[in-house]
């Protein structure tokens, strides 16, 4: 699950908004993972791979304490993460049950996983963010994940807020939530968005340097030679 050094630096330079628009221009307005707010302010934004873990409906013969013991279970998935990937988790937007807590945590924190993204809730709040992982998610409820899921697989394709997500897709998540980046188009997008990133830093020198916004942005030919000209300089 390594990612290429240099395309991590170049997308932890980029905004999920940027990546989003790039995406677009791809053709895929789907990307964004709805439901995947940060847990604390200042997170950081982070790239990494998606470790995907799955949840369906509760059932009561399976969704039981005695399943944590399983070696399907959230706790063996834990163990299979690797340092520096991104979990995300389907939980089908379950808000009345946390799908990890504290312990949970705390260990995939200790693996150096990167952060947690699903578009359910945690539980134990303080207790998440006392072991420092980051993590993106739609709130806290009291609830164990047997109360209203079962956990049945991990490294599968999983929908997480209604975004289709095959585990190694390059997840990039910040203030603005979760977005994916599908593995075939990685290095295409990344190319077009750091190039749209120091566009953009160009054209809000301009706005405060008291220029209009029409044909300034988007640039018009006369803007984009001169955006060409300052990016040589």
């Amino acid at each position: 699950m390594d990612l290429d050094p240099q395309i991590k630096t170049a997308l932890e330079g980029v905004s999920t908004a940027t990546l989003t628009t790039v995406l677009l221009k791809k053709g895929l307005r789907n990307v964004w993972m709805r439901g995947t707010r940060p847990i604390r302010e200042g997170q950081p934004r982070l790239v990494g791979r998606a470790f995907t873990l799955r949840f369906v409906p509760a059932r009561e013969d399976l969704a039981t304490p005695e399943s944590w013991s399983s070696p399907i279970s959230t706790r063996a998935a834990i163990e299979a993460m690797p340092e520096g990937c991104i979990t995300v988790v389907d939980a089908m937007g379950v808000q009345d049950a946390g799908i990890f807590g504290d312990i949970l945590c705390a260990r995939m924190a200790k693996k150096g996983v990167a952060a947690l993204i699903t578009d359910g809730v945690v539980r134990d709040i303080q207790g998440v963010l006392g072991t420092g992982l980051p993590v993106w998610c739609s709130g806290a409820a009291a609830p164990p994940s047997v109360a209203g899921l079962t956990f049945v697989a991990w490294q599968q394709p999983i929908g997480c807020g209604g975004v289709a997500v095959f585990p190694d897709d390059v997840v990039v998540v910040d203030q603005d939530g979760a977005v994916l980046i599908p593995q075939a188009l990685l290095e295409a997008v990344t190319e077009a968005a750091v190039e749209q990133e120091r566009q953009e830093t160009w054209i809000m020198g301009e706005v405060e340097g008291g220029a209009s916004l029409p044909g300034l942005y988007p640039p018009n030919a006369e803007n984009k030679a001169r955006y060409e000209a300052w990016k040589k300089g």
